[in-house]
């Protein structure tokens, strides 16, 4: 059993909310982070199939990619389909939380797990609608501690650069100061000036982990009051968006990679706007309904989009921009991403030893059928 905080706090780090589009509602919509949690069903969509199945098999926390409440709620009437949900939920004290467009731009999201199913390499973001404004840290620190603030503001965070963590740069110098009345130094002593062999530890990190960086350095740091800077730099980590573009190791026929992405995603509904006789080598993706970013995909050079919802006159936009359009389904596109977050958090519970049940729903279906 652990608290829904911590739950919370572990889709925080798959899925910051502060990647959510400004119109998105996230985080946790129902529910108390203090209430307990034992069991939770992973899932698309929240509907009353979920909820029932919830209720009938003693989950107490739902978590789902498309929010369950999305716009303002004026009044609540029990007999309509949304109360009647709505009462069943918080008359079974079950919580819902929601991951939606920051768990679409996240690395290892929606459209990562997308790609994944499509079998592109070298992914990029297609559209960019967040950078990562680095920081750097100088802290001036004695010698034989140096190891020990190094690490310490390595666990808070600093210092990871791609697929690297723990780096710094160091080097060697004097400290000078002088200790005044009221000081408490840990080296020194009142109104004598003082020479210490220090080094000057150096590192970068996210201006957003900035004050948590700067706690742990203050905690391990000897010094009553440690001499550091935090410098703006140019340089940006981290840049995510909706969408991706990448490519296949092989070049395919549009009709077999058609094929193969139907093989490969869940849905009935799935259809082909054969606009080029190119092979398929460079192919953009957009989960969901992500058609409005067509022109992206073709001023990037894909010969080939994928996404979902797409509209007659869309379609005839993707022929003139000469870009074969795949339209695998709202629903088709999306729905894996239940099983990657129930195998995340598996891999939370089996790591920080929660001893709780996650499972993934398997039930649902698309709500279009082809005959």
């Amino acid at each position: 059993m652990i608290k829904c905080q911590v739950v919370m706090d572990a889709m925080d780090r798959l899925a910051p909310r502060y990647l959510a589009e400004d119109w998105d509602n996230v985080g946790l919509l129902i529910g108390s982070p203090a209430q307990d949690i034992h069991k939770i069903l992973t899932c698309l969509d929240v509907t009353e199939n979920i909820i029932d199945t919830a209720i009938a098999q003693n989950y107490d926390m739902i978590i789902s990619h498309h929010p369950f409440l999305f716009r303002g709620i004026k009044r609540i009437a029990t007999d309509k389909p949304l109360g009647r949900m709505l009462q069943k939920l918080l008359s079974h004290n079950i919580a819902v939380f929601a991951a939606h467009t920051n768990l679409d731009t996240t690395f290892g999201g929606v459209n990562d797990v997308l790609a994944e199913k499509l079998n592109l390499t070298d992914l990029k973001p297609l559209t960019i609608s967040y950078r990562e404004e680095i920081v750097k840290l100088g802290v001036n620190v004695p010698a034989e501690f140096a190891d020990k603030v190094r690490e310490a503001i390595g666990r808070a965070g600093a210092g990871a650069i791609g697929n690297y963590k723990d780096c710094s740069f160091q080097f060697s110098g004097q400290g000078r100061f002088t200790p005044l009345e009221g000081a408490a130094p840990f080296i020194g002593k009142q109104d004598k000036n003082e020479t210490v062999n220090e080094v000057r530890i150096e590192t970068i990190m996210p201006v957003k982990i900035k004050n948590r960086v700067i706690r742990a350095m203050l905690k391990a740091h000897p010094y009553e009051v440690p001499a550091y800077d935090i410098i703006p730099t140019q340089n940006v980590y981290n840049e995510n968006g909706l969408g991706r573009i990448g490519k296949l190791q092989m070049p395919m026929d549009i009709m077999d990679f058609a094929k193969m992405a139907k093989q490969n995603l869940p849905g009935d509904t799935f259809r082909l706007v054969k606009s080029n006789d190119k092979p398929v080598q460079k192919v953009a993706l957009c989960s969901g309904a992500g058609v409005e970013f067509l022109d992206k995909a073709a001023m990037q050079g894909a010969d080939t989009y994928v996404t979902g919802d797409v509209k007659y006159h869309e379609a005839q936009h993707a022929q003139e921009l000469g870009i074969n359009l795949i339209d695998a389904g709202h629903f088709g596109t999306e729905m894996p991403i239940a099983q990657t977050l129930a195998d995340y958090l598996q891999k939370e519970n089996t790591e920080n030893k929660w001893q709780i049940e996650i499972t993934a729903d398997t039930t649902a279906k698309d709500v279009f059928t082809t005959i």
